[in-house]
């Protein structure tokens, strides 16, 4: 009787102790939901409610065809100043173009071509802002003429584009400046901050001619910027995973660049009685180490930022995904990882770029070395990159050194800053489809020079693309539409106007 009613009472106790797994369960999960979508109504409010208005009138044609003018100038960049002609051309088509801003805008020439305009502000307390562009371009990479649409440099404007080097990187964002800033002055505006102008010559060779001495003599002058906003992320169409909107991407932070040189040293000789290990062998597999142990990710700050930012525009499910990172970064992260684009985004990438070893097929050299180039995530620095670069080969023959060119990561510009409010707003009252969002640039610009003297420095610049045009960069084909160039002289006055409305 004992022995049966103790079975009776196992009996009676499993189902209850079931029933209250099964609730414990199910209140967790509605937890977790509600949780998930609490956080999803909360990142529902990230972009700022704004009225659309239209641009400033612009004559399309004639501006396209002062951009075609500029392209035309092969302002190529190099130790010899080779092509000094071309920017005194690209200097006079300038003076000609913008009489106005020539006239009433103080002009400097700094280093071998670089410009300088200064226009004073109405607000000596003001902090002043300036923006930023570049008059060089990249060569044409040599054999690739003949894949062009249009002739490098011959400026050609068809089928409602502008065609050529630098009709993208940079001369538009020049340009479209000189335009929003003269219809400003012919306006009778007057800016609340001083207004600088900046316009290096050598952005594409590091910059140490142009906007390294602008910033140079900034900071001797005492001159401590608001905001610099210079060319970088674009308007992305398609590229942002989830998203179907128009996405601008605005750079608050640049990745830093190192590059360590490998040395493999092995017995040179005749390569018919080699040794066991060759130094071209070493190395390969000293690069192939490096390369297969990444740096680690760190999937925080402005990678996180930019995908909690786009969140609510993001489509279907995508939206709880992105919306709950405190949960989903993992799996975020691992898809991020797969891409080229999302694994930039992450961590401090490294890749080899040179090698260089051996004269002849029959000759064992006696030193092999090959470059790596990283590019640094804010918060990492090249000493430890080299570091771990150490530890990998720390059992081969192989010493690594950073080699004499570097910059370290950028500070990363504050997320409330006035001057990416002033750019969100203007690009939504201009294109109300567009979502606005912190982003990384993972190259470099010309802005580097610029951080020890500014309070938010920004890298962004309103030209559309999709994931086709992005080979367009340094590469062949490189062009902007019309169309597109008349909203960046619409965004860059529409910004001048929010910037000197009072706070």
């Amino acid at each position: 009787m004992r022995l049966f009613a103790l079975s009776t009472a196992r009996g009676v106790a499993l189902p209850r102790l079931l029933l209250t797994l099964g609730l414990g369960v199910l209140l967790l999960l509605v937890t977790l939901v509600a949780t998930m979508a609490w956080h999803t109504w909360r990142l529902g409010r990230s972009q700022e409610a704004v009225a659309p208005r239209a641009g400033v009138t612009v004559d399309a044609q004639a501006a396209a065809q002062r951009l075609s003018l500029a392209v035309q100038q092969a302002t190529l960049a190099d130790a010899d100043d080779t092509h000094a002609e071309a920017f005194h051309a690209l200097h006079r088509h300038l003076a000609s173009s913008f009489p106005t801003v020539h006239a009433r805008l103080q002009r400097t020439e700094v280093g071998r071509h670089a410009l300088l305009f200064t226009w004073p502000g109405s607000d000596p307390q003001a902090k002043p802002i300036a923006l930023m562009a570049h008059q060089d371009v990249v060569p044409v990479a040599p054999g690739t003429a003949s894949q062009w649409t249009a002739p490098p440099f011959g400026g050609q404007i068809k089928d409602g584009f502008v065609w050529g080097r630098g009709a993208w990187d940079d001369k538009a964002g020049l340009m479209a400046i000189l335009e929003a800033v003269e219809s400003l002055l012919k306006a009778g505006f007057q800016p609340r901050q001083t207004l600088y102008l900046v316009f290096g010559a050598d952005e594409e060779v590091g910059g140490a001619d142009g906007a390294a001495r602008i910033a140079a003599q900034f900071k001797a002058q005492g001159i401590r910027l608001g905001l610099v906003l210079d060319e970088g992320l674009l308007i992305t169409h398609g590229m942002v995973p989830g998203v179907s909107k128009p996405v601008a991407l605005v750079g608050l932070a640049e990745k830093g660049y190192a590059t360590v040189k490998l040395t493999a040293q092995g017995a040179g000789g005749h390569s018919s009685m080699p040794p066991p290990r060759s130094a071209i062998g070493i190395l390969g597999e000293a690069v192939a180490r490096v390369e297969a142990h990444p740096m680690p990710t760190h999937f925080g700050g402005l990678p996180r930022a930019t995908f909690e930012a786009v969140a609510p525009q993001a489509d279907g499910a995508m939206r709880w995904v992105l919306s709950n990172l405190w949960l989903t970064s993992p799996l975020v992260e691992r898809q991020l990882e797969k891409l080229p684009a999302g694994n930039a985004m992450l961590r401090s990438t490294g890749v080899a770029t040179v090698f260089r070893a051996g004269e002849r097929d029959n000759v064992l050299p006696g030193v092999a070395q090959a470059s790596v180039n990283f590019r640094l995530l804010p918060g990492d620095s090249r000493a430890e990159v080299l570091a771990h670069v150490r530890r990998v080969l720390a059992d081969l023959p192989v010493t690594a050194e950073v080699g004499p060119e570097f910059n370290e990561p950028s500070p990363v510009s504050p997320r409330e800053g006035p001057g990416l409010r002033w750019v969100s707003r203007a690009l939504r009252e201009l294109q109300p489809d567009v979502v606005v969002a912190p982003g990384l640039l993972v190259g470099g610009t010309d802005s580097r020079h610029f951080t020890e003297v500014a309070d938010e420095v920004l890298r962004f610049a309103p030209i559309h693309a999709t994931s086709p045009d992005m080979p367009r960069f340094h590469g062949s084909n490189e062009r902007i539409s019309v169309a597109n160039h008349v909203e960046m002289i619409q965004f860059y006055e529409r910004l001048l106007r929010l910037a000197s409305t009072p706070p």
